[in-house]
This record gives structure tokens, sequence and C-alpha cells, in this order.
């Protein structure tokens, strides 16, 4: 790491109102950047925003900080993210500490910014990292979820009960199964992920292990809504439909075992039909 000897110059060797030029502002030790932050935030103050000096003490404060958002990045590695779009978020949130901070707080810089990083990045996690759209406060209290249910695994020495959770965390033991089930949206899995199985089976794609929807239920409905429709015909009527339909029988031969013609088969199958189309659209 540089030191302020090789990392800034005297105010003679820049004429940006006074300040010194910083060679490398990411080189700076962080006890430098915190006595020279002071020097720079002071100058921003009563510089017009929009000059180049202005702009120049401003990139000079971000380049100089971005160790505040190494240092909260870090942080969240055990989330599995990306560790440059992480850092990247809680540079906007250092920009947004900078654009807010006075000297007259009487606070360590680095004491307000770091909030300001940890907060960009928990809000990234929150309103983009979920695989399922999930309400905010049930992604709040999933991380309280996932607290209580390791502090009471460690004291009782077993998974800890429903019951057990929402004593805890002071909520309805509807609402920690709420939180719970949240909590599955958080990752997702790609339907083509391979499945090992036992043995010789080999790996299997996910998504032959989902089922399909049955064309068949429907059938199911129409049936019980069809039944009664059904036995509410005489039994002529019934019989013609049993021989037509389970049989199989042309009308031809449903005409030679009732004594009557094709023709006149055709018109009782007509009007049976009919009839039960009509009570069918009328029970839907």
């Amino acid at each position: 790491m540089a030191t302020m000897t090789t990392a800034v110059r005297t105010p003679a060797d820049t004429g940006f109102a006074g300040l010194p030029e910083i060679v490398d502002p990411q080189a700076v030790a962080p006890k430098d950047a915190r006595d020279l932050s002071t020097r720079f935030f002071a100058q921003l103050a009563v510089l017009e925003e929009g000059t180049p000096e202005y702009q120049y003490a401003r990139n000079t404060l971000i380049e100089m900080n971005m160790s505040l958002v190494r240092y909260a990045a870090g942080r969240f590695r055990h989330r599995g993210d990306d560790m440059e779009d992480i850092a990247q978020v809680g540079m906007i949130g250092l920009i947004k500490a900078i654009d807010r901070f006075e000297l007259t707080r009487e606070t360590q810089f680095a004491t307000f910014a770091v909030p300001y990083i940890v907060g960009e990045i928990k809000r990234f996690f929150r309103d983009t990292s979920w695989a399922v759209h999930v309400p905010r406060r049930l992604q709040e209290a999933r991380v309280d979820l996932a607290r209580a249910t390791e502090e009471l695994s460690t004291r009782l020495g077993r998974a800890p009960k429903v019951a057990e959770l929402a004593a805890l965390m002071d909520l309805t033991e509807d609402e920690v199964i709420e939180a719970r089930m949240a909590s599955n949206g958080y990752n997702s899995t790609s339907l083509d992920a391979a499945i090992h199985g036992d043995g010789d089976e080999g790996e299997t794609a996910l998504a032959s292990f989902i089922g399909e929807e049955d064309a068949a239920m429907e059938l199911v409905e129409d049936f019980h809504a069809l039944a009664p429709l059904i036995a509410e015909l005489d039994d002529r009527d019934r019989q013609i439909l049993r021989m037509r339909f389970v049989d199989e029988l042309t009308q031809s031969q449903i005409g030679e075992r009732l004594g009557v013609s094709q023709m006149h088969v055709s018109r009782l199958l007509t009007r049976t039909l009919a009839r039960l189309r009509e009570g069918m659209l009328t029970t839907r």
C-alpha cells in the first residue's frame, strides 16, 4: 500500500482550489484517507457544483474511500453472488454517502458511509436476488426465520418446531409457515438440471419428475354431470345409448335388435344426444 508521501503531491502541484493532487487515490492507506477526506469534504462544501474543482474533489473522495466498499462487500461473500456485482452496488451507496455527508455531523466519514453501502447491497439482494417475486415482508421474515431456526437448533439440539419458532419470533404459526414457503422462492433450479439416480440409473433431468396436466381429468367432471341426466332417460333411450357407445353397434344393427328402421334409430339418437347436451350446458 502506498504511503501519503508517494500517493500525494503538495498543493503547489495542482491548481484545484488548493487541494493536494492525489496521484493514485485508490492506493491511499485507509488511515491517510480519513485525514485527507476531511480536507476534501471541507473544500467540497464551498466549491460550486459542476466545476472542474468540484468534480476533482468529489471523484477523489470516491476513489480514496473505495476500501470501505470492499470491506462492506466482504460481509456478503457467503451469498454466492458475483463479488464484482456486489461491489458495484456498494459503490452506489458510497456515492450517496459522499453527496449527503457534512462535516458538521462531527463523525468520521467511514462511520457514516458504511451503513449506506451495506444498505444498498441489502436492497440489491432483497429486490433482485429472488427467483420468484415475494412480498418484502416475507423476504424480511425469511431472514428472521433463519436466525431463529439457528438459535433454537443450537439451544434445543434438534430442529425446532413451528410452534417454537412462532413463540420466539412473536408470530403466528401460519406466518411462520408462510415465511418457510417464501424461502423456496429465493433460489431456482433449471428443469434441465440432472438428478443422480440410484445404482445404475444414471442421471435424469428434473423435468422428468414433474407431473403433467391430465386431459382425462375433465372427463371425470363430465361423467359426474352426465350420470344424473342419463338416469332421467327412459329404458329404451338408455338401451340405445349403451348399444351405440358401449357395445359399439351400428345404427342398422341396433335397428335390427329393436325391430325398427335405421332411420328411426338415428332420430332417437339425435333427440337423446340433444337432450343430454342441453342438460350438460345448463349444469356448467
